[in-house]
């Protein structure tokens, strides 16, 4: 499991670097801009963004920090 300070490392950095969730099942989620994702105590809240507008939120998912397998930058291979 990880803990929301390891993911808001992710989302503070300066500059900011996409990275990625794996999660246990396999599944992913791209964190492209630091504005895709809201960290919540025990949760992250990952949203897409409507592709004509941008500063319209489409559909969002709530990803539990307990199912969270590995994170890792979009240019580096998958570690934890």
């Amino acid at each position: 499991m990880l803990i929301p300070s390891q993911i808001q490392s992710y989302l503070k950095a300066a500059p900011f670097r996409p990275f990625c969730l794996r999660m246990a099942s396999g599944a992913t989620f791209e964190i492209r801009h630091p504005e895709m994702a809201r960290l919540g105590r025990s949760f992250v809240l990952v949203f897409s963004f409507a592709p004509e507008d941008q500063s319209l939120i489409e559909k969002w998912e709530t990803v539990s920090l307990m199912l969270i397998e590995s994170v890792s930058h979009l240019d580096s291979a998958f570690s934890s």
